[in-house]
């Protein structure tokens, strides 16, 4: 299975944080499944991170293509196409970010792993 994953479920996998479900936790662990990570995640890792507001326990720029590479997550990059899809989207969601994922996921046709329920509100797949 091809999903994308949102960014506290790739947070809280490598932090070891029980907020995880056990569903999203055996997801990410199958190594079977083709977990990607937005471009747009990772933006919102490090933007978050220079601002103070999210603390890394390494810093950035080892931590996240060490995580990747470790757990085998794929990052994908944002299209034209995505972009376009963000146009045509209800404000259900005002996160920047999590609008991307949702163009992403509608645009790919693959799932969402996350815990927001606001998702739920549009044409995608959340699974939790």
């Amino acid at each position: 299975m091809r999903i994308i994953l949102d960014t506290h479920v790739f947070l809280w996998f490598i932090e070891g944080n029980s907020k995880l479900s056990q569903t999203a936790q055996r997801i990410v662990e199958d190594t079977e499944n083709d977990r990607l990570i937005s471009y747009a995640s990772l933006w919102e890792i490090a933007i978050k991170t220079s601002i103070d507001k999210l603390p890394l326990h390494e810093p950035f720029e080892t931590l996240i293509p060490s995580e990747l590479h470790r757990l085998w997550i794929f990052p994908f990059d944002f299209s034209l196409e995505h972009l376009t899809r963000i146009i045509t989207l209800p404000f259900h969601h005002n996160d920047p970010f999590d609008r991307m994922l949702i163009a992403q996921a509608m645009v790919e046709g693959v799932p969402i792993l996350s815990v927001d329920k606001v998702f739920d509100a549009y044409e995608v797949q959340r699974l939790w």
